[in-house]
Order: C-alpha cells, then sequence, then structure tokens
C-alpha cells in the first residue's frame, strides 16, 4: 500500500476518533457544551483540509504533523491526574469502554500519521537544485543574436 494512503487513512481516522472524544467530553462533563468548541471544529477542519485537499504536499504533511501531535497529546492528557482514565463519573458509566477505546485508538492513529508524515516531510525535496532554477533564466541570454 502506498505511504500516502496510509496516511490520508490514519490522519482521516484520527480526525474521526477526535471528534468522537469531543463529543464524549461534552457527554461527561469535562468540555462544557458551548461556543468554544466551535474552535475545535475550526481545528479539525483545516486537519481535514491539510489531509484531503493538500495530500503529498508539504503544508498538508505539516498541517496532519500537528493535527496528530495534537491528537497524540489527548490520551496523555486523560491518563495523567489523580482519576486516571476511567476515574470518577468516566469509570461508573456504562459508556466507559467506547471512550477509553477511542482514546486508545486515537493514540495509535495519531501516533501512525506521525510517523509517517514525518518520513513524508523527509523525503521530500527542501530546495530546488541550482541548476534547476537558473536553467529557466539562462536559456534567453544563451540565445544568438540572430534567433531573437
Amino acid at each position: 500500500m502506498k505511504q500516502t494512503t496510509m496516511l490520508t487513512t490514519a490522519s482521516l481516522l484520527s480526525i474521526l476518533f477526535m471528534t468522537f472524544h469531543l463529543a464524549d467530553d461534552i457527554l461527561f462533563g469535562m468540555a462544557s457544551p458551548r461556543f468554544v468548541n466551535l474552535f475545535a471544529v475550526l481545528v479539525f477542519v483545516i486537519w481535514l483540509y491539510g489531509t484531503v485537499v493538500l495530500a503529498e504536499r508539504r503544508a498538508g504533511y505539516i498541517i496532519i504533523l500537528l493535527g496528530s501531535l495534537l491528537g497524540l497529546v489527548v490520551p496523555v492528557v486523560h491518563m495523567k491526574g489523580s482519576h486516571g482514565l476511567v476515574g470518577g463519573e468516566i469509570g461508573k458509566s456504562t459508556h466507559a469502554f467506547f471512550f477509553v477505546w477511542t482514546l486508545l485508538a486515537l493514540g495509535v492513529t495519531a501516533m501512525f500519521s506521525i510517523i509517517l508524515s514525518v518520513r513524508a516531510l523527509l523525503n521530500l525535496p527542501w530546495r530546488r537544485s541550482r541548476r534547476a532554477s537558473t536553467a529557466v533564466y539562462a536559456r534567453p541570454a544563451e540565445m544568438d543574436v540572430t534567433q531573437r
């Protein structure tokens, strides 16, 4: 399977798991259902744009990398603290399995996206060669005066 196809799939799954997670956070009372959540929607849209529209471009890889780093932070934040992953109200809920599974799946897909986006960025040429950029400008000067 092509690396770009794997990266697109993993990034789309990470976005999906992030939306599941945000919905769970709102349902469990960890995030307030207010206007500020539209900022998260904006982040998801930018991440989606980088994944789908800017695929195989440097800007797309950078957006995927930043979004995946954000996605990797979420499980870490929920696993820290005095209650851990299923402490408090979540541990008493019947929906704890889906909450925990979503966090674990998000961690896996985000880490995989980070690895693939870093590999893709490292494989891109960072500069054009001098010959390629100067060859375009050198041609008119090399032409004979009689040919102009």
